[in-house]
């Protein structure tokens, strides 16, 4: 009746002021029907003597009758009328609470609008200094000292992966020295394979981190339709000759010139660690499935996979860095999902991962269509 939801603040001072109210009505109603019953006459003290008497005593008498019917109307008018303030002051409670809770519905609604992407904006509310203004600048410290957070950990990052290119890139050129030397001993050759193995590992896992960096700054500034079918072939025929060694059989359904908008680097980049993924931790002779479907705002890429049956509670633990299934996954970097799912949120979509209950893995990415058709 009132129109709001219960459980509220703004339902519980509702209440509070039409309670408060009605309590003081039926005091301010007991006060009045006590002095009034007080004002009845007992009629005179003795017995009457004589007809002025009897006349007085008989006068008194309908005094007090009409004051009795006075006094039951006006109860009965006060507990009408009481009636009807309750009603009133149900919908006064509610117009008081929405206009002593607005500041506070403001705070809310603009907080909400910020997320790790916006961490510049600041709520700046303007007034007096009470308890709201001080609400609002207290938030507007915390997004402060958050976006000061998140800019040197996305700093750290990103520097820490470029200055270690160049003690890799150093490491790369001593070795290829050493093996390029007339007759390298089988030792030095042996050592300088296992050691460029490692390297590649560490390269791959900068990458990661810049990619990881870039997608979690938010920072599209390439976003171009990108169609999806060409992000899949281009994946597939890059891990094909582990999938022919692995004994894959791969299906893939997804509607033509079904486009994203977005940034056509990290796009590829979600696509492949996807792919990646489901060849990485697939079994021999196993299966892979890629389906997508579009909507008028949304598509979906599923890429299912069979396996051994996983738990839902550990599969969802993929989504952070390094987290991996089983012993026999540790030689991936732990990145692959986790920047699967930042990609996905730069785009305005998200990652669902889903343990089959058969065994295996589905791994669903819901995106944004593109708001422009794909070139032919």
């Amino acid at each position: 009746m009132i129109g709001l939801r219960s459980g509220t603040v703004g339902l519980r001072f509702t209440i509070l002021y039409a309670v408060v109210f009605l309590l003081s009505g039926f005091g301010l109603l007991g006060l009045t029907f006590l002095f009034s019953r007080d004002r009845k006459s007992n009629g005179p003290a003795g017995d009457p003597s004589g007809q002025a008497q009897q006349r007085i005593w008989q006068l008194e008498e309908q005094l007090a009758a009409v004051h009795e019917q006075q006094t039951r109307q006006l109860l009965a008018g006060a507990l009408i009328a009481l009636a009807v303030m309750a009603v009133v002051s149900l919908l006064l409670g509610r117009v008081l609470a929405r206009r002593v809770l607005r500041p506070l519905r403001l705070i809310t609604s603009a907080t909400r609008r910020i997320s790790a992407d916006s961490l510049d904006r600041r709520l700046a509310v303007t007034g007096p200094a009470d308890e709201v203004k001080d609400l609002a600048d207290t938030i507007d410290e915390l997004l402060e000292r958050l976006e000061a957070s998140f800019a040197a950990q996305r700093r750290f990052v990103a520097n820490a992966s470029h200055e270690l290119r160049t003690p890799l890139a150093t490491m790369r050129a001593s070795l290829d020295v050493a093996v390029a030397k007339p007759d390298p001993a089988a030792s030095t050759v042996t050592l300088a394979d296992r050691v460029r193995t490692q390297l590649d590992r560490v390269d791959h896992l900068l990458d990661g981190f810049l990619v990881l960096a870039r997608a979690q700054h938010g920072a599209l500034a390439d976003t171009v339709p990108v169609e999806l079918g060409d992000l899949i072939g281009a994946a597939l025929r890059e891990r094909f000759a582990d999938m022919r060694a692995k004994g894959l059989s791969v299906t893939v359904d997804v509607p033509p010139r079904m486009a994203i908008q977005g940034s056509p680097a990290l796009l590829a980049r979600l696509v492949g660690n996807v792919v990646d993924n489901a060849v990485t931790h697939n079994e021999d002779g196993g299966w892979i499935e890629i389906t997508g479907s579009a909507g008028e705002a949304q598509m979906v890429l599923a890429v299912e996979t069979g396996g051994c049956l996983l738990d839902q509670r550990e599969v969802d633990r993929l989504t952070q860095p390094f987290e991996r299934l089983g012993v026999e996954r540790t030689g991936s970097s732990g990145l692959g999902l986790s920047i699967v799912a930042a990609v996905a949120a730069a785009h305005r979509g998200r990652l669902v991962l889903l343990a089959r209950p058969g065994g295996g893995l589905r791994v669903s990415i819901m995106l944004p269509v593109a708001r422009v058709p794909v070139a032919a």
